[in-house]
């Protein structure tokens, strides 16, 4: 069949299409209805079937003669050791973790919270919740202890699983002392913290502390005993996935058992083009979501080898990192964000530690968390010579909201488009009121309910924000507070979240557009463009760049270059208030540019730190960017 016939299948007869989907698992009780609405009048998925999740991951394969092959490739550049576990080795470190789980008192539906580095342990520690139907939370390692704290007491958990350190290059980063203080600070803390110790840092263990107590790893495993994988519900949570950049209380994406493992199997066929026994490499954290799909659960649902990497894409040890990994565990698919490859070339713009890595083996680019912007395409497109897919989804949806289906019938590329909606969602562009947008306008980008398997059916614990947040905007839609237009051929632009769009004189114009232009030039490596404030238009747009390794334009220069561009494809209403050179972009930990503080940094001098940011100095270049622009105003 051809995209265009399983896509509209999807979207006529979802529930005939996602119970041929649901019958390619390995269900303990099929599910006998499909699309349901729960208490609340929300859609639900598979609602009755019985599966488990770390079953389908490990157990399956195993008892279909895949237990020898590779389940997990752990690269870690950072401390000089790799290792290689079996789908057995893995299902039998998974068994005997959730007896030593349970033996804590950690049962089908208490919560875990986990605070690990990119480590083999950490997708145990998830894989042995699931095997137990407990609900776990994985917290990105290096958190501070204040946004951890909230995190466990919106939580409640029965345990908190972590290590004593994670690395970032070549800096040892002590966990425990974070988890201490985190604990300290909490109104429930969890009674027992289980503790990986690292050879680079021995944490400091407490044994009668009068509210939690510590536990080594080694010794809970050494006195557990396995333990079978445990049936749940398919609309059980699996996890709990709390947002970046929350204030107040956190938002915690649910995600349920049943349609998270439908979905993501569909996509690892129809996105990834991926079969058994393939090598794929998403090299995000399991902190984020791209790191629960797409480096834990669905590479080993669909029985594939998973690379874990602890390491960054251009400081461990250089700018050829990634194509040593590829190379060496023969990768056939890599999946990271735009950033990562702008780091790369910023450092290497001439790919020249390309040479000399066999990259055969690699057959497709995948790219995503964040717009890709077509100068990086580009280049990403010349140096390797293969498919370059951009594809769009959300940490709410879990999965590919629009892709090219390269593994149903894939279309070409087309620069700066997430190319066509994945089957089962219906992409519609609607104005501030609701009404639909022909062809090429731009407007709010919506999702027609119900949403496939595998997107959160509400929010943990919060029914009525679930439905503010994304319901009640758009009446039968999702609303995704991204903006964008699709074109006449059907491919969808998302153009930013629909905060990045600045009035300009009444005039509504998008940064994600004027970011394309500007990246264009061949001196920029990145940028980002804001809104600052002005008396007379309200609002003026304002450029960061950040330069290429070896690159000295002249910022004066590069200031009227990029500001001709902005006049001569936008108009002169769009015209540039001013253009910084900055060393650094402020980023969070999994790359995506921080524009609201950087808006936040041109109305106050004074921001909060935000907890996800990679290097808080940073916005200190921000800052003493903006107040050259106000001096400079001020003079005029």
């Amino acid at each position: 069949m051809h995209y265009q016939d399983i896509y509209e299948r999807s979207i006529s007869d979802p529930e005939g299409f996602w119970r041929q989907e649901a019958a390619r698992l390995d269900w303990f009780k099929a599910p006998e209805t499909i699309l349901s609405r729960d208490d609340q009048g929300f859609d639900r998925w598979f609602a009755g079937g019985q599966l488990n999740m770390a079953h389908l991951a490990l157990d399956h394969h195993i008892d279909h003669g895949r237990g020898e092959q590779t389940a997990v490739i752990h690269d870690s550049p950072v401390t000089g050791r790799q290792r290689h576990i079996t789908y057995r080795e893995l299902r039998d470190e998974v068994a005997r973790f959730a007896g030593g789980l349970r033996a804590l008192g950690v049962e089908c539906g208490d919560r875990v919270v986990i605070y690990m580095p990119m480590v083999p342990e950490t997708l145990v520690a998830m894989l042995a919740c699931a095997r137990l139907g407990a609900i776990h939370s994985v917290v990105f390692g290096g958190f501070q202890p204040h946004e951890l704290a909230v995190r466990i007491d919106d939580a409640r958990p029965r345990a908190l699983i972590t290590a004593s350190c994670g690395i970032e290059v070549s800096r040892i980063l002590p966990y425990k002392p974070l988890v201490d203080e985190a604990l300290q600070a909490c109104d429930c803390p969890p009674a027992a913290t289980v503790v990986l110790q690292r050879p680079e840092c021995e944490a400091a263990m407490q044994v009668n502390n009068a509210t939690t107590r510590d536990f080594d790893w080694h010794r809970v495993m050494a006195d557990a005993s396995p333990v079978d994988p445990v049936a749940v519900d398919a609309t059980h949570p699996l996890y709990i996935l709390y947002t970046s950049g929350t204030t107040g209380k956190p938002k915690g994406v649910v995600r349920d058992t049943g349609g998270y493992a439908v979905a993501l199997n569909f996509s690892m066929d129809a996105v990834y083009n991926l079969d058994p026994g393939d090598v794929f490499w998403t090299a995000s954290d399991v902190g984020w979501v791209v790191g629960h799909s797409y480096i834990v659960y669905a590479p080993l649902i669909h029985g594939c080898t998973t690379v874990v990497y602890e390491g960054k894409p251009v400081r461990t040890p250089d700018a050829g990192a990634f194509w040593r990994v590829i190379a060496e565990h023969r990768v056939k698919t890599f999946f990271t964000a735009p950033t990562a490859f702008r780091a790369v070339r910023k450092e290497d713009p001439d790919a020249a530690m390309m040479a000399g890595y066999d990259l055969s083996c690699l057959k497709a680019v995948y790219l995503a968390g964040e717009r890709l912007d077509p100068p990086t395409y580009g280049w990403i497109k010349a140096i390797t010579g293969l498919p370059v897919i951009d594809h769009w989804w959300q940490t709410e949806t879990g999965w590919a909201i629009a892709a090219n289906p390269m593994g149903i019938e894939p279309h070409r590329e087309k620069s700066g488009s997430a190319a066509l909606p994945v089957p089962g969602y219906q992409i519609a562009i609607l104005d501030s009121d609701g009404s639909p947008q022909p062809a090429g306008t731009q407007g709010n980008i919506a999702l027609r309910l119900p949403l496939p398997p595998g997107c959160l059916p509400t929010l943990w614990e919060d029914d009525d924000r679930f439905r503010y947040s994304y319901l009640n905007a758009f009446p039968g839609y999702y609303d995704t507070s991204d903006g964008g237009y699709i074109d006449e051929d059907g491919y969808l632009f998302v153009m930013g979240r629909m905060d990045d769009v600045i009035n300009v004189a009444g005039h509504r114009l998008s940064t994600g557009e004027m970011e394309e232009l500007i990246g264009h030039h061949p001196a920029v490596a990145e940028c980002a463009v804001i809104g600052i404030a002005d008396e007379l238009k309200g609002e003026v747009p304002m450029g960061f760049v950040v330069l290429k390794e070896g690159q000295t334009i002249d910022p004066a220069v590069l200031e009227n270059a990029v500001m001709d561009v902005i006049r001569t494809q936008i108009g002169a209403i769009a015209n540039l208030q001013a253009v910084a050179v900055v060393d650094k972009l402020p980023k969070t930990r999994s790359g995506k540019i921080l524009r609201k503080s950087i808006r936040q940094l041109s109305q106050e001098r004074d921001v909060a730190v935000p907890a996800t940011i990679e290097d808080p100095s940073s916005l200190e270049e921000i800052r003493e960017a903006l107040e050259t622009v106000r001096v400079s105003r001020y003079a005029r």
